[in-house]
């Protein structure tokens, strides 16, 4: 399977403290993913990067390693969160995105 290749680096800051860099592949363009996240609009563009980035790579290393016991119990949740990111389904305690959407409005003081 050809993989989209990656250079991740985190950098302390204030930068007086150690940086990580390694070498990463992904069967997804991550770029693409984040984009994607982004234009959902659940999160600031910042927190969207951070959960594109953070999601993709803990998907990629959950997949190479999909016979760790570890995962075992998780893996079922994870496939079901990601098929309802995929398809763009927003569920919040088990309503409709258009529920939802109306209770975070409501929370934000849109509806009275």
């Amino acid at each position: 399977m050809s993989q989209y290749r990656y250079k991740v680096t985190l950098e302390s800051l204030p930068e007086s403290q150690a940086s990580l860099q390694f070498e990463v592949g992904s069967h997804d363009d991550i770029f693409a993913v984040v984009e994607r996240v982004r234009q959902r609009g659940d999160f600031s563009e910042t927190s969207a990067t951070a959960f594109g980035v953070g999601l993709k790579l803990f998907s990629e290393v959950m997949l190479e390693n999909r016979d760790n016991p570890l995962f075992a119990e998780f893996r079922p949740h994870f496939a079901q969160f990601m098929r309802a990111l995929k398809q763009g389904s927003v569920r919040v305690f088990g309503e409709t995105p258009a529920s939802a959407s109306a209770g975070r409005q409501r929370q934000r003081g849109v509806f009275p």
